[in-house]
């Protein structure tokens, strides 16, 4: 019989696999530290450093943390304080007091003064700026508020300016001049800003340049005064000097609006020829010009012309055309003319021109105009799709429309809600 299974004796222990396991170099005993030698020492030594140079980084960007902080508080504390000057900075007399204000508040007061063309506000405050410690004469300063006070249309205290800058010492030069002369042209004072064009011609440095005879031709042509305009032309031929693009479209436009297509058309073939190159106010400053006379046919082949010659159409291009088609209607035709503002709209929609509050006025009144209501009726779900929101003009213009057409219904009592603000275009 065979003999079974003998037990161990509690006495005899039996080996363990796990003893023979080889240990990963991780858990292998470490040298004696008298085995490392130097490379040991230097090492402890590049650890202590490491261990010193993230403790000084750590505590650095601590107290860099707490001084943003403060910073950020004090920084917003001065903003407060200095917006609370700004904002009265034109009540406070130059005096005792008032002359060690920081410089850069009375800077930002007197420049969002001028860029708001509140000049009486602007004048106090240069006042005040003029009383500071700090203060020296700049021509510069005087150049801002003489343009500012042109566009106010107070050409008399621009020049009390000019003189006040001459008299502090500022010798005036060519832009001082034109801003004077800008200020003066446009209160329509055309003998003063010819009496100033006279004596620029004898001051040295100011001798009149393109940009001086663009803004007398500008009011000129705002005066219908086309016969100084050519005495300004033929000034500037003599003195040798070339109008630019900007000279070019302000003649153009002029002329179109006035309906003088000739000197209009002499004036485009004048600047091509001259090496002038037209830009988008030149296409759309002709365009318009033929466009609202009823001349369709010469519009078009304008427009092919400048895009030709590649100028690329902007929205405002698009309201020309959709403009001029609608008011086309009765001397071409209904169906060519809806055929052709459905064409504008195929193009704009496909180009990345985005869309704007005119642009959707001029279809809304381009469909009226050919008696397409429900296409106009259409666009206001197109606005929405673009995210342009209805004003009143889009509202008044379609009711118009509808009540010429005899048509009092639900769409003319929403349009009537909206106008007047009783409900809202989500609604």
């Amino acid at each position: 019989m065979a003999a079974g299974p003998v037990a161990a004796p509690s006495s005899i222990s039996v080996p363990s696999t796990r003893r023979h396991r080889a240990l990963p170099a991780s858990a292998a005993p470490r040298e004696p530290p008298r085995a490392w030698g130097a490379a040991g020492a230097e090492e402890r030594a590049r650890r202590g450093k490491e261990a010193e140079v993230d403790d000084e980084e750590a505590e650095r960007w601590r107290k860099e943390e707490v001084n943003r902080k403060i910073a950020s508080r004090k920084a917003l504390s001065v903003i407060l304080r200095r917006e609370a000057t700004k904002a009265v900075l034109d009540k406070r007399k130059p005096g005792k007091g008032t002359r060690r204000l920081l410089p850069r508040t009375v800077l930002e007061a007197f420049h969002d003064r001028v860029a708001a063309l509140r000049w009486d506000s602007a004048l106090k405050v240069f006042e005040l700026m003029r009383d500071q410690v700090w203060y020296r004469p700049h021509i510069g300063i005087y150049i801002k508020l003489i343009t500012m006070l042109g566009k106010c249309k107070q050409p008399e205290k621009a020049h009390e300016l000019f003189q006040a800058m001459i008299d502090e010492g500022c010798a005036p030069n060519l832009e001082s001049y034109t801003a004077l002369v800008s200020a003066y042209s446009r209160s329509g004072r055309l003998r003063e800003a010819f009496d100033l064009l006279d004596r620029m011609k004898g001051t040295p440095g100011c001798v009149p340049d393109v940009q001086t005879y663009s803004i007398l031709i500008k009011s000129c042509l705002h005066a219908y005064d086309f016969e100084k305009v050519k005495i300004l032309l033929a000034d500037m031929a003599r003195a040798g000097i070339r109008p630019n693009t900007v000279t070019y479209n302000t003649l153009i436009d002029a002329y179109g609006k006035a309906g003088k297509f000739t000197e209009m058309e002499s004036t485009l073939l004048k600047m091509l020829s001259q090496n002038c190159k037209p830009d988008v106010w030149t296409m759309n400053s002709t365009l318009r010009a033929f466009g609202s006379s009823g001349q369709i046919e010469t519009m078009e082949s304008c427009y092919e012309k400048f895009q030709a010659s590649g100028i690329s159409p902007n929205i405002k291009t698009y309201n020309i055309l959709l403009d001029s088609y609608g008011k086309a209607k009765i001397a071409y035709g209904r169906a060519d003319e809806v055929k052709k503002i459905k064409s504008v709209l195929r193009i704009v929609e496909n180009s990345d021109i985005t869309l704007d509050i005119v642009f959707f006025n001029c279809l809304v009144d381009a469909y009226g105009r050919v008696g397409c209501l429900a296409e106009m009726w259409e666009i206001l779900d197109l606005m929405k799709e673009h995210r342009c929101k209805l004003d009143k003009v889009t509202c008044t213009t379609m009711i118009k429309w509808f009540l010429i057409k005899g048509i009092d219904d639900h769409r003319v009592q929403y349009l009537r809600d909206l106008k007047d603000g009783r409900i809202t275009d989500d609604t």
